[in-house]
């Protein structure tokens, strides 16, 4: 079972975007997949098609220890895949954990008690906060969406640090799996120096797909779809199904 945590600090990088139409294109693959909502915002959760007003119980119940992660999920339906959903009520976690014991690894013990998964995304808030920390402490490898602008450079640094720490303190296999450059524009000159740039320093852990600024993608969560379902045939959703083969093909050659 891969559990990748889909993060960075910096918001409107198209990290939910990701993990939605991920999850999305994995499931067309034949993979079982479990999407984990870690942010209060609950987008992602809207984003396949789940109701986050009337959720009975989300992963805040599961980081506060009152109900099981199985017990929480529900299915994507037309996403085909499972879902641990997420509303404003996780907000508060950061508060009710702030003095628990092993505060850092509440999502590590959930997701070990559930089996049947080939992929468990974790789309994390867009903050380096305590339920972050659970998702980098859960995860084996992180993916690192980001625009190809210059400030986006200057919170990767930050993101790298945070990650290098939970390595030496909380989950020594943690490793960073790829940075995925999304809302790319081939027309911008300032993003395809900043792609180079990304090439130059990480090497092969840029991913080789890149997805394009694209209405679809944009549009297709107001109708509670991944692009996938909602335009088959967009330029996002066909970028999304070459970064799950991608990452499929990565873990095939790993094992191997």
């Amino acid at each position: 079972m891969k559990i990748l945590a889909i993060t960075n600090q910096k918001g409107g990088v198209g990290k939910t975007t990701t993990c939605v139409n991920l999850a999305a294109s994995l499931a067309a693959n034949k993979k079982k997949v479990l999407l984990v909502d870690l942010d209060p915002q609950g987008n992602a959760t809207t984003g396949c098609g789940i109701d986050k007003a009337h959720l009975k119980h989300s992963i805040y119940h599961v980081l506060i220890n009152s109900k099981t992660l199985r017990e929480v999920i529900v299915r994507s339906e037309k996403g085909g895949f499972d879902v641990a959903p997420s509303n404003r009520e996780l907000a508060g976690a950061e508060v009710e954990l702030v003095n628990e014991i092993a505060r850092e690894t509440r999502l590590k013990q959930a997701i070990g008690t559930i089996d049947g998964y080939d992929y468990v995304l974790l789309d994390c808030p867009p903050a380096l906060n305590l339920v972050t920390v659970n998702a980098l402490t859960a995860a084996n490898t992180v993916m690192i969406p980001m625009q190809c602008e210059y400030y986006a450079l200057e919170g990767l640094s930050d993101l790298v640090n945070t990650i290098k720490k939970v390595r030496a303190h909380l989950n020594g296999k943690l490793e960073i799996e790829g940075l995925l450059r999304t809302m790319f524009d081939t027309r911008n000159m300032l993003a395809q120096q900043v792609s180079a740039q990304l090439e130059s320093h990480f090497g092969d852990k840029v991913y080789q797909t890149v997805i394009p600024r694209n209405i679809r993608l944009a549009e297709a969560p107001s109708y509670g779809l991944p692009a996938l379902i909602y335009d088959k045939t967009s330029k996002g959703a066909t970028a999304y199904l070459d970064l799950a083969a991608e990452i499929i093909s990565k873990n095939k050659s790993i094992k191997s």
